[in-house]
């Protein structure tokens, strides 16, 4: 099972999309399958993600401060690469902000 966690304008994407509710995606996982496929599979467009964060940690974000900003993170050097090949694993906890939230990150 991954969890997701949708914040801002991505709620709308949780099965009960609420401004005071839990706006949490949870999902079987699939072997070997990738960032990239599960957006496939949930029909978010990554265009409409700002930043985001897998296990606490910082995978990526459009903004070049979140690296500065003490996160702990998956990216090693260019956290605005948008390398959404990583592998996703059971237990997985997913963070997924859009652009209505960037102050959270800068």
């Amino acid at each position: 099972m991954i969890k997701i966690h949708l914040y801002g304008k991505l709620r709308r994407y949780a099965p009960n999309p609420s401004p005071s509710g839990n706006s949490i995606i949870e999902i079987e996982s699939i072997e070997n399958e990738t960032l990239q496929m599960l957006l496939i599979r949930l029909g978010i467009n990554p265009n409409e993600l700002y930043t985001i964060f897998i296990n606490s940690k910082l995978l990526t974000s459009r903004t070049k401060m979140a690296q500065f900003l003490g996160y702990q993170q998956v990216c090693e050097e260019n956290c605005q690469g948008w390398d959404l090949t990583v592998v996703l694993q059971d237990n997985d906890r997913l963070g997924f902000f859009g652009p209505d939230m960037p102050a959270l990150v800068a």
